[in-house]
């Protein structure tokens, strides 16, 4: 059976004869479940005609015909994907915690490693990616593990540059819950470097930001980096 998943539909798929085979029978039915998906995905995408529009004049520019089947909802599509990668301007600390911060007598180092993000460079508005360790020492007050992954994606899911994206992590950690001491590393790869320019498929980036105790004392920032390197 083919996969349908990935099916451009210009129109609804026509009905079959009777007399059909019933792996074709087969076929049809999950091409009409995959038509009927991909509508209503369609009609729930809440889309910024003027970013539609854009993106159909984009296509003309660079030779194509944005009337093509295969071509028809793409500017919709782009514009769709556009504005949810950059959500995170629409996204504010206070709502992403919630009041999602809690008294409790830890004080020992909190690490959430491995978290993976998918950015945009403002550069190129290509894509970047890779994963952000946090850390952090709590004084009485800690906050719902879950929400660090989410205020990595808030700042990520913007136009930005690595450097400010780990330092907005940092800050806006240390400012939510005022600890002893905030760590933020960020891996990542770059498409800006790895499908133009230097073309470089295997570099890595790493950046760090250390506040307060994270800076001051060797051994908290040695515990940390020991910690994001262990499997």
């Amino acid at each position: 059976m083919n996969d349908t998943s990935e099916t451009e539909f210009t129109s609804k798929p026509e009905a079959l004869d009777t007399k059909d085979a019933p792996s074709q029978v087969a076929e049809h039915r999950a091409m009409l479940h995959a038509y009927a998906t991909a509508s209503v995905e369609d009609e729930l995408a809440i889309v910024n005609p003027q970013l539609e529009d854009i993106y159909a004049k984009i296509l003309m520019q660079i030779g194509e015909d944005p009337s093509r089947g295969g071509l028809i909802k793409t500017p919709r599509r782009a514009a769709t994907a556009l504005s949810f990668l950059t959500q995170g301007y629409d996204q504010n600390i206070k709502e992403i915690l919630n009041g999602a911060i809690f008294d409790e007598e830890y004080d020992d180092m909190i690490i959430v490693k491995n978290i993976e993000f998918y950015s945009l460079c403002e550069h190129h508005i290509l894509p970047f990616f890779g994963n952000c360790h946090v850390g952090y020492i709590p004084t009485k007050k800690i906050i719902g593990l879950s929400k660090i992954p989410r205020i990595v994606d808030m700042f990520a899911r913007r136009l930005q540059v690595q450097e400010r994206l780990t330092d907005q992590i940092a800050r806006a950690i240390d400012e939510a819950l005022q600890p002893l001491g905030v760590a933020v590393v960020i891996e990542a790869q770059h498409m800006c470097m790895m499908i133009r320019g230097v073309e470089k498929q295997n570099s890595k980036t790493i950046t760090n930001v250390m506040l307060g105790a994270f800076r001051d004392k060797d051994s908290t920032r040695a515990e940390f980096m020991q910690s994001c390197q262990s499997t």
